[in-house]
This record gives C-alpha cells, structure tokens and sequence, in this order.
C-alpha cells in the first residue's frame, strides 16, 4: 500500500484545510519544494500535491510551487486542482507529474476524463469526494445530487487508475479515516481506491494496509503529519508489511 503525504497549497504555501474551508486554513511552511524533499528524506516515493486555489478558480493557480516541486522530488508526483481541460493535463504530464487528478471535471464531464484515461494510460486519478454519501464539487464548495457509489461506477473500464476517495466531514480534523466506507466503495468497484481525510495515527495506516487486497491501492495523509502525530518513515514501514 501507498503512503502518499500531502502538500497542499494556497498562496504559495503549504496549508491544510478543515473539511476543505478555505477559511480554515493553517499553514505549514513557506517552501512547498523543500517540504517535498523532506518527504523524499524520509523514504517516500509518492506525493500528492492539491492546487487549492486552482480547485475554487477552476484552472492553475501555484504554478510556480507546483513545478518547484516536481523538479526537487525524486519520485511520483500526483497533481490534483482545477486541471479541467486536455491542455492543461498534457502540460503537467510533459513537465514530469506522474499522475492527475480529476474532480470536477469528472462529475461535470466524465466522457472528456474518460478520454484523458484511454490517451494518458495509467496517469489519470478520478476524486471522489464525499459529504454524506454525495459527491462535492468545485474544491467542496458545491455538493451533487450523485451518489459516491454511481458516481465511482461511471468509470468502471474507462481505464482511470484509480479512484480517490476523501470523507470531507473528517478531512483535516484528525478524526480517523472512514474505513468502512473506504472499503465499501473499493470493493463494489473494479478500480483501486486511495483513501483520503481524517488519518490522525498509526492505527489508520494499519487498518488499511489490513484490507489492501480488497482494493485499497494507497492512503494519503496531511495534518497528522505536519503535526508530529505520524511518523512518515514508520508509517511507509507499515503500509509495506
């Protein structure tokens, strides 16, 4: 399993968000590419970096933190926020990111993300957001009427690589993640799941590492590491067992 830390931004800088208000931002550093590389030092391969502002504005907006950081991680660079069109994900893809992720363009057009699957193989992440069972939209801002469940399911052999799916009602409170609903939707769907919100200790990693073969591809975790409350090196230990 995937241990996949967390840069978001905001401004330029690396923040968190309680269940995704961006008036509830605390900031973590000023340096989203060292912060990266501290990740690196500690034995990670993946990361996952979130353009806040371009989730809300619907196109990039921390340009410039985004490239700092694929250029200074040595491993797999995952991008999600306001990448809404086939230039914009040809552009991430030419400058190195390794793998996109697609929120509301998939909710508001799922044949073009379904196209971006089939012509980027393997690169093409589809969000999954959930608050209360529905899909939220446009940075959680807005919330469908379509449940995670059908929503994930539209998918299905479109060749996507896998779902992301965050519990906004836990994201950045340090509440747990949502297990059960995690593995719920992995297993009603032939897609690997990456579980997302609320990881606030060892014994979220441990849990999902547990149910790994039932689809859990990777976790991804933000806060609890800014916080001392998770070790990254240990918890990447843990998720390869």
């Amino acid at each position: 399993m995937i241990v996949f830390p967390a840069i978001d931004l905001k401004a330029g800088e690396v923040v968190r968000l309680a269940e995704g208000d961006m008036d509830r931002a605390t900031v973590y550093g000023d340096d989203p590419a060292a912060q990266a590389m501290l990740f690196a030092e500690a034995g990670a391969e993946h990361l996952h970096v979130v353009d806040l502002d371009g989730s809300f504005a619907g196109r990039t907006e921390n340009r410039a933190a985004v490239e700092a950081i694929v250029e200074a991680f040595p491993g797999y660079v995952q991008l999600g926020g306001g990448i809404r069109d086939a230039a914009g994900v040809e552009g991430w893809f030419n400058l190195g990111v390794a793998r996109i992720v697609m929120g509301s363009a998939a909710l508001k057009n799922p044949e073009f993300v379904k196209d971006m699957a089939r012509e980027w193989e393997g690169g093409i992440v589809v969000a999954v957001d959930a608050r209360d069972g529905m899909v939220a939209t446009e940075g959680w801002a807005e919330v469908s009427d379509v449940p995670v469940r059908d929503m994930a399911r539209r998918f299905e052999d479109a060749g996507v690589a896998s779902l992301l799916f965050t519990d906004i009602g836990r994201d950045g409170l340090l509440k747990g993640c949502n297990v059960d609903a995690t593995v719920e939707l992995a297993r009603s769907v032939d897609i690997p799941v990456i579980a997302s919100g609320g990881v606030k200790g060892l014994d979220d990693i441990h849990m999902l590492a547990l149910q790994a073969d039932q689809g859990i591809e990777g976790v991804i975790t933000g806060r609890a590491l800014y916080e001392g409350r998770l070790d990254l090196a240990t918890a990447i230990a843990m998720a390869n067992r």
